[in-house]
């Protein structure tokens, strides 16, 4: 089995959660594009009515719009968000943001009832940044005094070159050699640097993650 095919079985299994009438957190990339084109689809046979998706940035949303599940951006609370991940601890935190949309998905997160992250099994690591660096989503204005006080944190900032977020800030990755030790105390320090908007790193809001792997599905659920 290859990954697109873990990847898939795994958004799969995820869609299995959603209900009528629910309102959804749709999430940006390669895996939670296979979960969408699933909604869609049992919208489109019926299996599944009154639905509508919250899109976490606009490539989600010009690919929700176009296997037809009904879309808004009003809300206070979101039934299920069914999103990918960069990277899984075994404390279920996250890195995300890869695709850029670490602050629409890290709202919508939040205004979440239950989070759903499908994955395949590569994504499942020991530690957060072993494997992928933490991105972070910055104001153009006073960049460079940004970028030190990152470095100040003990990671290599790198700024992602020709990239506009969808919201026209810029991401700066930041590569950790060691990891994450404590990743909530890494995202708190991050976020109290004037000019950075966000941090893709996701502590405490991940309910469950579906890992499509050699031997099938592997179910993960937070436990605190």
């Amino acid at each position: 089995m290859d990954y697109e095919e873990m990847k898939r079985r795994a958004a799969l299994e995820a869609v299995r959660e959603v209900e009528d009438g629910m309102l959804l957190g749709l999430g940006t990339g390669s895996t939670a594009a296979y979960a969408i084109r699933e909604i869609g689809r049992l919208l489109r046979e019926g299996k599944i009515r009154h639905i509508r998706g919250v899109p976490t940035s606009r490539k989600t949303e010009a690919l929700a719009r176009e296997v037809g599940i009904p879309l808004t951006y009003e809300f206070e609370e979101i039934d299920l968000t069914i999103d990918g991940a960069d990277e899984v601890d075994p404390d279920l935190n996250l890195t995300k943001g890869g695709g850029g949309a670490l602050l629409r998905e890290k709202i919508v997160a939040r205004a979440s009832r239950r989070v759903i992250i499908v994955v395949d099994e590569r994504k499942l690591v020991p530690r957060l940044g072993t494997r992928f660096p933490i991105p972070v989503e910055v104001l153009e204005f006073g960049l460079g005094s940004t970028v030190k006080a990152l470095r100040g944190l003990g990671c290599r900032p790198r700024l992602r070159g020709g990239f506009r977020t969808d919201n026209g800030n810029l991401i700066v990755d930041c590569e950790f050699p060691e990891g994450l030790s404590n990743p909530g105390e890494t995202e708190t320090s991050m976020l109290s640097i004037p000019g950075v908007l966000e941090v893709g790193i996701f502590t405490d809001l991940a309910d469950e993650v579906v890992a499509g792997t050699r031997s099938g599905i592997r179910r993960l659920e937070r436990t605190s």
